[in-house]
């Protein structure tokens, strides 16, 4: 057998499967995203029978995305619990203002906490992990300061991974999720200030769908309000080797997205921005991540 060629990432896999022998048994935040996965697949690698993953079935949760954090866990024989959120219930989650995320997070770890107590051993509690990254610490993250506030950890962090680094590892894990575009959460497709429900994530999961019947990837539909509430826009953010393609679907895009309810549909020259909404936030509606 050949061993590793040595890399910083895989270095750094040495050091979270380390931080992850230290605890006795752990609950994985499971979204099926590329983070998320990784550090489910290596916890499960080391603990064994000592890791379940939790998913928040939620609105804001892409019914594929959940489907194959169910198909994943299955294959792998990994402890599923899909907990049901509550957080559109929460009035200010639904307001949309800059600390939306906050109430998100803070309702998936409510769930994982109450997973926590009633699955408590001779060892204690299990721990709290999130596939939170280094890039992550440094930009909008007002669910890291709920995670943090609820007593989580984050392990790839904490062992230095960066977005390359858990794609080279999840590549050399054979992991399908290693080259997945990010994929946020349905909510963050509505401007801040813009009230978000259900009705209004369904609409947007449904408009990203058929986006990616063209082919497209990596893709946003993002939802906005107009004509004084009477109309809704959607605004088509694709990378910019796309932008031909989606101009050249008209005929069928157009009559497709105006059947789920849209009035209106732009395509957006700038291109795709992940996590574009945070620039209009202003400096006292910011909730930047807790410090690593």
């Amino acid at each position: 057998m050949i061993a590793p060629v040595p890399t910083p990432a895989l270095a750094k896999e040495q050091r979270l499967i380390e931080l992850l022998t230290g605890y006795g048994s752990v609950l994985v935040g499971f979204s099926a995203g590329v983070d998320s996965t990784y550090l489910l697949d290596v916890a499960r690698q080391t603990l064994g029978d000592r890791v379940t993953a939790v998913t928040a079935d939620s609105p804001s949760l892409t019914r594929s995305s959940l489907a194959e954090a169910e198909a994943f866990c299955r294959e792998r024989g990994i402890r599923h619990a899909v907990v049901p959120t509550a957080e559109f219930e929460v009035e200010a989650y639904r307001a949309n203002d800059g600390k939306r995320c906050y109430h998100c997070k803070a309702a998936l770890l409510k769930a994982m906490n109450g997973l926590a107590r009633a699955t408590a051993d001779t060892r204690g509690s299990a721990a709290l992990l999130l596939g939170a990254i280094v890039e992550d610490f440094g930009d909008v993250r007002p669910g890291l300061q709920a995670a943090a506030d609820a007593g989580a950890k984050w392990p790839l962090a904490e062992a230095g991974f960066t977005k390359s680094d858990v794609r080279e590892r999840s590549k050399a894990r054979a992991l399908s999720s290693w080259n997945r575009p990010a994929e946020p959460c349905l909510s963050s497709r509505v401007p801040y200030g813009e009230p978000v429900t259900p009705d209004v994530v369904r609409m947007i999961e449904a408009a990203e769908i058929e986006l990616k019947k063209l082919g497209l990837r990596d893709c946003r539909a993002r939802h906005h309000t107009v004509g004084n509430g009477r109309g809704k826009l959607c605004r088509i953010e694709v990378s910019d080797h796309e932008l031909e393609r989606v101009l050249a679907a008209r005929a069928v895009l157009l009559p497709a997205l105006r059947k789920i309810g849209y009035s209106n549909i732009t395509l957006d020259l700038a291109g795709l921005v992940s996590g574009g909404m945070n620039s209009l936030l202003t400096a006292d509606e910011r909730m930047n991540a807790p410090s690593l």
